[in-house]
């Protein structure tokens, strides 16, 4: 109830790396893409960090609607949005997944585990690797946080060549 717009992904149906963040925030609600905001610009320049241009991975959320007050998403919420998700794994099949932040990846793990424990282990959704790392905006406000993002981040190479 409320939703103003559909934020449903974006970018090459062939993309060897699918990024999923949480949800739609007041930029991407407006704008009807994800991750156009500050941590949109940021999230730009960790894909450059692999050597990628944006144009050649798939960005998406677990949900597709801006919850209000920019709250994380409620399970009932996930759980609409699980089917249109999966469908766009299934329609991408990346090579791997990066979950940017705890409700990205507890969302897609089906797990409750705080991030600290899922980062740096591998994890598999629909046999495709999932490797966890911090949201952009966490690391916009912890910049301390970087150096373990692009740890986590460098876990990619092997699955982009």
């Amino acid at each position: 109830d409320g939703r103003r717009t559909v934020v449903f992904g974006e970018g090459n149906p062939s993309a060897p790396v699918m990024f999923i963040g949480e949800a739609p925030g007041a930029e991407e609600d407006l704008q009807g893409r994800p991750f156009v905001g500050p941590a949109g610009m940021l999230l730009t320049k960790m894909i450059q960090a692999l050597k990628l241009p944006r144009e050649q991975i798939y960005i998406a959320n677990t949900v597709k609607c801006r919850p209000p007050n920019n709250r994380p998403p409620q399970p009932d919420e996930l759980a609409a949005c699980r089917r249109y998700l999966d469908a766009q794994l299934a329609l991408i099949r990346p090579r791997v997944i990066c979950a940017l932040g705890r409700t990205a990846a507890n969302a897609l793990l089906r797990t409750e585990q705080p991030l600290g424990a899922l980062r740096g282990r591998p994890h598999t959704v629909n046999d495709i690797p999932v490797i966890v790392t911090f949201h952009p905006a966490h690391l916009l406000r912890h910049p301390e946080a970087k150096r373990d993002a692009w740890a986590d981040l460098q876990r990619l190479f092997p699955y982009l060549s």
